[in-house]
Parts: C-alpha cells; sequence; structure tokens
C-alpha cells in the first residue's frame, strides 16, 4: 500500500477497480493497488474481452488502444472532456449526462462493499491480504444483489 495526495489532503491505503455488467449489476472483475496508481492504467485488466460497450469516468477517457487491444467488438462510451478553455460544449455535455446514467451502475456494488458488509477500512497491512478479504466481499456482494432472485421472491 502507499500514500498520496489530493489536494492539500494526504491519503494512504489502496484502490479497488471492478468490472461490472451494466444489464446485472454484478462484479465480473475486480483489481486492487496501490493508493497512487492512476485508474485509466488498469483498465484493460478489467476487461474480460466480450464486451460490447466499455463506460467510464474521465479518468478513462484516453484508454482507446487499450480497449480496442482487450475487447475488439467494444464501443468506447468514456465521458469526454466539455469544457475546454473556459468554454463549455453542450453537446458532449448532455453526451457525458447519458454516459454517466449508465455508468452509475457500477456504484451499486460499491454502496454494498461499503454500507452492508462494512468494508471503509483495511483491516489487514499489505495488499495481499486486503485483496483476499475483497475477493470474498465482492464474491458476497454478487449473491446479495440477486439474493431475490435466487430464492424466487
Amino acid at each position: 500500500m502507499h500514500q498520496t495526495r489530493k489536494g492539500q489532503q494526504w491519503y494512504f491505503g489502496m484502490k479497488l477497480h471492478i468490472g461490472v455488467d451494466s444489464k446485472t449489476k454484478l462484479i465480473h472483475s475486480l483489481l486492487t493497488t496501490a493508493a497512487n496508481v492512476h485508474d485509466g492504467k488498469m483498465l484493460g485488466e478489467l476487461l474480460h474481452g466480450a464486451e460490447t460497450r466499455v463506460y467510464g469516468d474521465q479518468a478513462y477517457r484516453s484508454q482507446t488502444a487499450a480497449i480496442r487491444q482487450q475487447a475488439p467488438n467494444a464501443k468506447d462510451f468514456t465521458n469526454q472532456r466539455c469544457r475546454y478553455r473556459g468554454v463549455v460544449d453542450e453537446v458532449e455535455r448532455g453526451k457525458n449526462r447519458t454516459k454517466s446514467s449508465v455508468r452509475a451502475k457500477v456504484e451499486h456494488p460499491f454502496l454494498v462493499i461499503k454500507r452492508v458488509f462494512g468494508f471503509v477500512k483495511v483491516r489487514y497491512r499489505g495488499l495481499a491480504k486486503n485483496t483476499e478479504r475483497l475477493w470474498v466481499t465482492c464474491g458476497l456482494t454478487n449473491l446479495f444483489m440477486v439474493r431475490r432472485r435466487l430464492l424466487g421472491v
């Protein structure tokens, strides 16, 4: 694990990167990194290859080559810059809003991980032990989100 600074605030820890199916909201891939690793560098490892569309925030906007390499049939639906030199492009802003409504589905597994299972702070020292705990937590998160379908309720 490592430390990094965002603004004037220092953080120590790790990041969880997950790949989520937009229809079922289930986690299909997970990756943990130190806190100082940029999100965009991990995109290629989160794709499984059968995607048709890839949604992401602006951290992934220059990763078209990585998307094409890992998932050749996928289209890039990452948010693009809508403000350039103080001028707002309203068309691009509207496209980003539409993309964000689909992209927001990735936040639901994070809600379950943090609020239901209490994974807000890391319990162990080191990335390996916390990664093992996250594998179990993400598996339980998938079961939690499909519990009604599994029980037939």
